[in-house]
């Protein structure tokens, strides 16, 4: 099989729509690469499932899982940076599906492009790709490609997000829109400031209305992080939690609601669910009390319906006093290391 770049095989096409309307050096809105047979029947069913990994290295036992719900079939990433390598780990190393194939946006005109419109209804099973979420933002969000993910996931097919991908997939979800990246002393000192750019109104996937979620967990140190987010969205949102998730873990999302944990490393996924909402200022430090954490491991049970854990792999009620996080409850596998 042979990887067909945007300059290959989809210039020509390009070239050709453009030539009456524009100079032939327009630059190009996106890139796009394909492995595989793109035109070959699913050969099964596809269901509705999510994928919400933490980023690092992907765990294979989760992608095998969403390739079998994808059907077999065809898989889209979508991805604002790099090129088509994730594309060719799925197909190669991955393996069980038909065709990949990666669109790279350049800007914002490409989530109204027809060809990537087309790729995108086509799609068995959808992946966002990590990097930098404020890009999905902007070039994604009140677009047709924003109303193609939500439709697809109504269409019975699953989608997945790593790293910057997850970070999108919350009703409420940190966009990171002023160029950095907040840690969690920062965030707690004042959750109120511009550091914390949540942005509502993007994507609606199923039981995450109410969910900010985070990715590269633990080892980033983003709990603190997550309560703040969390805090800023129960402002507007008193049903606000948050979940968060290890680094080469993934937690997989049944349609039923139904969540299992799956990791190459030991890892979790963090259920934060507050009580109340705090008073918040621009400017001053997060106070708030009665935040409970759960801890989702391989052997946990998460059911989304309710939030219910079954046989979770830690538990704690933390709280944060003057910016400072108190009580955290630590996963078995750091408890070892410290």
């Amino acid at each position: 099989m042979t990887v067909k770049t945007l300059w290959g095989v989809v210039a020509a096409i390009l070239t050709w729509s453009w030539t009456a309307a524009a100079p032939a050096q327009t630059a190009p809105t996106y890139a796009y690469y394909e492995i595989g047979d793109v035109a070959a029947p699913t050969p099964a069913a596809t269901r509705q499932a999510m994928m919400l990994m933490g980023g690092g290295e992907w765990p294979r036992e989760a992608f095998r899982w969403f390739t079998e719900r994808a059907g077999h079939g065809h898989i889209v990433v979508l991805r604002a940076s790099g090129a088509g390598d994730a594309g060719e780990e799925i197909y190669r190393d991955v393996g069980g599906v038909l065709s990949v194939q990666t669109i790279v946006f350049r800007d914002r005109a490409a989530a109204s492009d027809p060809r990537v419109l087309a790729v995108l209804r086509k799609a068995d099973g959808i992946f966002l790709a990590g990097g930098d979420q404020a890009n999905y933002v902007r070039f994604w969000k009140g677009t047709p490609v924003a109303e193609l993910l939500d439709a697809h996931v109504r269409r019975g097919r699953p989608i997945a997000g790593t790293s910057a991908g997850l970070a999108i997939l919350g009703g409420t979800a940190y966009g990171a829109m002023d160029g950095g990246s907040i840690d969690s002393p920062t965030a707690l000192a004042d959750p109120a400031g511009p550091g914390v750019t949540l942005v509502t109104g993007f994507l609606h996937m199923p039981r995450l209305a109410h969910v900010v979620t985070d990715t590269h967990f633990a080892a980033r140190d983003r709990l603190g992080r997550l309560i703040a987010f969390v805090a800023a969205a129960r402002q507007r949102d008193p049903r606000a939690i948050g979940i968060g998730v290890d680094e080469e873990s993934a937690l997989c999302v049944e349609a039923d609601g139904i969540a299992k944990l799956h990791t190459r490393n030991g890892g979790f996924a963090w259920l934060v669910e507050p009580s109340g909402r705090p008073g918040l200022k621009k400017g001053t430090p997060l106070n708030w009390d009665a935040i409970r954490v759960t801890g989702i491991g391989p052997a946990s049970r998460l059911d989304m319906n309710g939030l219910r854990v079954g046989n979770p792999a830690f538990s704690g009620v933390a709280r944060v006093e003057g910016g400072q996080l108190l009580n955290a409850p630590v996963g078995p596998v750091v408890a070892a290391a410290q």
